[in-house]
């Protein structure tokens, strides 16, 4: 006749103990003494942006520590919205950064993070705030494409060739690498569509040079013109 034998859990691994005088952030399970993970990581969930501190750059991936029982990771292509970026050009060891949960655990138990989508939530409510009040946006240009410059706003932005200046420009090459004010002139967030304009920056800043020219000008007053 066989016997069913129940094991108890507490044979089996001894019930974790806060150590005293930890406050609670240390616990002490067969022995060991390791980190209380509940106690000192805040709650997040998928979409959640974190904060955390570079402690590793690879080819493919930064390892961020964010205070979890594991490292998160970026992977290249969530590093920046520019194509075929260098991790270590994007971040520096030691550095902080804020950064979207995209999976708590994938197949291999990672945590992964994006810091291009969590930059891009800030972006969009900076523009959004900007193409409202008129303000113009500032970004550098990442790409000639067909028709126009894009510009790294957090978002890609799209300047028209024919909105890059007041007069033709015959080389748009020219502007790679700049950092260039623009005005929003439409935008559309289920699009991901941001469509900018430098020509209208530079025809308010000359309509208000002439306002300040006329406002100095006297009665009888000889100016030579421009």
């Amino acid at each position: 006749m066989s016997s069913t034998t129940t094991l108890n859990p507490a044979t089996e691994q001894s019930a974790a103990k806060v150590v005293e005088g930890s406050n609670g952030l240390l616990l002490e399970i067969d022995g060991q003494i390791v980190p209380n993970y509940d106690a000192t990581v805040h709650p997040f969930q998928e979409g959640d942006v974190v904060t955390g501190h570079v402690v590793r750059i690879d080819n493919d991936e930064v390892l961020v520590d964010i205070g979890y029982k594991s490292e998160g990771v970026i992977p290249a292509s969530e590093l920046s919205i520019r194509k075929s970026v260098d991790p270590s050009d994007e971040v520096s060891l030691g550095e902080e950064v804020d950064a979207l949960v995209l999976t708590k655990e994938d197949q291999d138990g990672r945590l992964i993070l994006s810091k291009k989508r969590a930059r891009f939530e800030k972006a969009w409510r900076r523009i959004e705030a900007a193409a409202e009040s008129g303000e113009p946006v500032e970004g550098a240009v990442i790409e000639v494409v067909k028709g126009g410059l894009i510009i790294d706003l957090g978002v890609r932005g799209f300047l028209p060739a024919s909105l890059v200046d007041i007069r033709r420009v015959p080389n748009l090459d020219e502007y790679m690498g700049q950092a260039i004010e623009c005005k929003v002139i439409e935008l559309n967030r289920s699009r991901n569509n941001v469509v900018l304009s430098r020509r209208a920056v530079l025809e308010e800043q000359r309509k208000e040079d002439r306002e300040r020219i006329l406002d100095r000008l006297q009665p009888g007053q000889v100016v030579e013109g421009m």
